[in-house]
């Protein structure tokens, strides 16, 4: 017999398949390592009795292989559909890999079908301050050390409207002046984590929440002691409860809005009244009503000595925004609001020329509503029918009709076109305003006492009846400055497309029906693809629209279509209260904006505004991922960076982040 040698002991079967199997083990090693470190999807195992897929931790955990085992050694060759993966055409293929916050029930089966409580342990963490955090980067721009909690003083602070050192230079507060935005000057940004006030809690979900608050996230009761007689609000035990009433409708908000629709039959809540505006909201029940008819109600006030009514909608899930009528035009585009509404709202509309109801005359809609209930409509006293006369003086110069007069509530209604405007004597007043003035231009431009021209081709005048006009390409379209070579209804249309799908794909992949979302805000609106998305898929939700000053101002389409929007510059903090909205989405937001303004200061906004156990959905490209990543992080957020649909190689990512309840 030959003896064996070297080379032949190296070609024996059994050195190759050891030989092979040491290969494909050190390979299939170094690729688990890469691909479950970094943020990104982490490996995946197969459970081949229920033919699904599930994401494992890898952190700190051993396994059973077994099974695996066994199923290796049974000679029995896996199926091409068992190890063929075959995402869906959504945003993402893979499940959320964060837990499912619920119960377990009778039958041993995982619940979100319970009373809203204390928060899981798993997302509060004992933060305190002046601690480091390893950021995962060598980048030195990436800070390191994380953000400290801001003193419990500032608990409910909105940068704009508590910068005390601006309001004392204010050389007059007479009109009003002390309620408008005066943002902190460069150095004296929000640069900590505002906390929320001692026990917090998760918020009742709607529609509860339409009719009862926590206290202890709101835990003011100066407007029970103010408005309690009123039928506002009244708190029992550890809730606040809001029994429908106000001011003027004590006897609840449903029966006055009976009274409205059989006084002008034509308002048509739902149908041809579809976005409404609620001046002096008070806590937003007349809004909070409106929205079982269908309607869109953006309640505003001031926030003044009744500081938390805003505060009070937002946590009822009211759609909201701090704003007073002053100096300055509202953010609000013109012919926006089919009816405005005031009811007891504490404004001089005749003061200064009447300027304030002439603001009001541009935000309202060509053939709109404006509904007036205040003592000087019912009232028999001299200095209120002096009012009433004054009244009538200026909607009369205003070319409006008074449609109906009946107990104390008084409606007109505005022309359809500018007539009458210019069949009125020369040197009437209040004249019309130039023809270049663009009444849609908003953002810190001074109140003007002048009628906005309308449009003479009709635009705006002549929206479709709700549901139809989400769908229909509105008129307005056509007058959007808009840096597109493709026809501006293609563009809409498309828009509509893409996140008609990509909101399908996150319920799919994500189980966004599983979220309790209620308060939304899309950070960069476009033209409301996102909103009408939400609305197609039966979310129980409304959605802020957000117009960044930085673009193209689609206002004007976005309420054409029957939705809420706002101008707003993100280099500058939002006018709302903190812990107002349930989900952020900002798709293409901070690649634009980080040419203008400190990426860190728009994720510090986000946080105050965002609600503890709240969501920030971000996509953008991917040079701005890794900072957005590591900014989220010491900030106290969950956020992981995940592909697209169109894979690991395409030029944008998402970012995903769960805010956390933080503690001192």
């Amino acid at each position: 017999m030959k003896p064996l040698t070297n080379t032949d002991l190296i070609k024996t079967p059994l050195i190759l398949k050891i030989t092979a199997f040491t290969l494909i083990s050190i390979t299939f090693f170094y690729l688990g390592r890469h691909w479950s470190n970094g943020g990104y999807q982490q490996l995946l195992f197969f459970s081949t009795p229920l033919n699904s897929i599930s994401i494992s931790p890898n952190n700190d955990r051993s396994f059973n292989i077994t099974p695996l085992i066994s199923l290796n050694q049974s000679d029995q060759p896996l199926t091409d559909q068992a190890t063929t993966i075959s995402p869906p055409p959504d945003e993402s293929p893979l499940p959320d890999p964060n837990r499912t916050f619920g119960i377990i029930d009778s039958d041993g089966k995982m619940s979100d079908d319970f009373e809203a409580g204390e928060f899981d342990p798993d997302i509060v963490e004992n933060w305190g301050n002046g601690s480091e955090i390893d950021s995962g980067s060598k980048d030195s721009r990436f800070r390191a050390e994380r953000y400290e909690l801001c003193p419990v003083s500032m608990r409910e602070y909105i940068p704009c409207l508590d910068n005390v050192k601006a309001i004392k230079r204010l050389k007059s507060t007479e009109k009003g002046e002390r309620f408008e935005r005066h943002c902190p000057e460069k150095g004296d940004e929000l640069n900590c984590l505002v906390p929320p006030p001692i026990g917090y809690r998760p918020p009742i979900p709607w529609p509860r929440s339409r009719d009862e608050v926590w206290y202890s996230n709101v835990p003011h009761s100066r407007l029970v002691e103010d408005k309690g007689g009123q039928n506002w609000i009244s708190k029992a035990k550890d809730k606040f409860m809001f029994p429908g009433g106000g001011t003027q409708f004590i006897h609840g908000a449903d029966k006055y809005l009976d009274q409205i629709s059989e006084m002008v039959p034509d308002i048509a809540f739902g149908h041809h009244t579809r976005v409404v505006l609620d001046v002096g909201c008070g806590v937003a029940s007349f809004g909070a009503y409106l929205l079982s008819r269908d309607v869109m109600t953006m309640s505003i006030a001031p926030k003044d000595v009744h500081e938390n009514q805003i505060q009070f909608a937002l946590e009822r899930g009211v759609p909201a925004m701090v704003a007073a009528f002053a100096t300055h035009r509202l953010l609000y585009p013109s012919q926006a609001f089919e009816l405005i509404h005031c009811s007891r709202c504490r404004i001089n509309w005749t003061r200064d020329d009447g300027i304030l109801l002439l603001e009001v005359n541009r935000m309202l809609r060509a053939g709109g509503y404006f509904a007036w209930a205040a003592q000087p409509v019912y009232k028999h006293e001299q200095v209120l029918e002096e009012q009433w006369e004054e009244m009538l003086n200026l909607t009369t110069h205003l070319c409006w009709e008074l449609v109906k007069k009946e107990g104390y509530i008084a409606i007109w209604q505005k022309p359809l076109n500018n007539s009458c405007y210019l069949s009125r004597d020369a040197g009437a007043k209040p004249q019309l305003c130039d023809s270049d003035d663009d009444p849609d231009n908003v953002w810190y431009v001074d109140l003007k006492a002048c009628i906005s021209r309308l449009p003479e081709n009709g635009y705006g005048a002549n929206v479709s009846m709700w549901p139809s006009r989400l769908h229909t390409p509105p008129d307005r379209l056509q007058s959007i400055q808009y840096e597109s070579f493709i026809a501006r209804k293609e563009l809409l249309k498309a828009e509509n497309k893409f996140w008609s799908e990509t909101i399908a794909g996150y319920v799919r992949a994500w189980h966004w029906k599983k979220f309790k979302l209620r308060n939304v805000m899309d950070m960069k609106a476009g033209f409301g693809g996102f909103a009408a998305a939400l609305i197609e898929q039966g979310f129980d939700c409304w959605v802020l629209n957000v117009v960044p000053v930085s673009g193209s101002n689609t206002l004007p389409v976005l309420y054409d279509r029957g939705l809420l929007g706002v101008m707003h510059d993100w280099c500058e903090p939002f006018d709302t209260y903190p812990r107002t909205y349930d989900l952020l989405h900002a798709a293409g937001l901070f690649s634009v904006e980080r040419k203008r303004c400190n990426m860190s200061t728009i994720m510090l906004e986000m946080d105050r505004i965002l609600r503890p156990g709240g969501r920030a959905y971000i996509r953008d490209s991917l040079d701005v991922m890794d900072e957005l990543q590591q900014i989220a992080k010491v900030m106290g957020w969950e956020a992981t960076v995940r592909d697209t649909s169109e894979g690991p190689y395409a030029s944008y990512r998402i970012l995903t982040c769960d805010k956390r309840l933080l503690l001192p």
